[in-house]
């Protein structure tokens, strides 16, 4: 039973991975901002994202760093899961 509960957060996380990391590159090219799976990526990071950059803005010269640090918040919060389910 461990081992599946485990499989489900390592998927869910892995899944958030991904789309913080296209959030990122959709921001950094501007293409098709406009469709479906861009909001669909946007709908799925901002709960995570958000937060963030209300408490640390994006620098003046137009650098975000909140999608590293939630991915770092993430990773720690993955492991703590993991970490409490064995």
């Amino acid at each position: 039973m461990n081992y599946i509960l485990i499989s489900v957060i390592q998927l869910v996380f892995q899944i958030l991975y991904i789309c913080l990391i296209a959030r990122v590159v959709v921001s950094w090219f501007n293409f098709y901002s406009e469709g479906e799976i861009v909001r669909w990526i946007y709908n799925i990071t901002d709960p995570v994202i958000r937060p963030i950059q209300q408490m640390i803005p994006p620098l003046y010269i137009g650098i975000d760093f909140s999608p590293l640090i939630a991915i770092f918040i993430l990773g720690f919060i993955k492991k703590s899961l993991i970490w409490a389910i064995m």
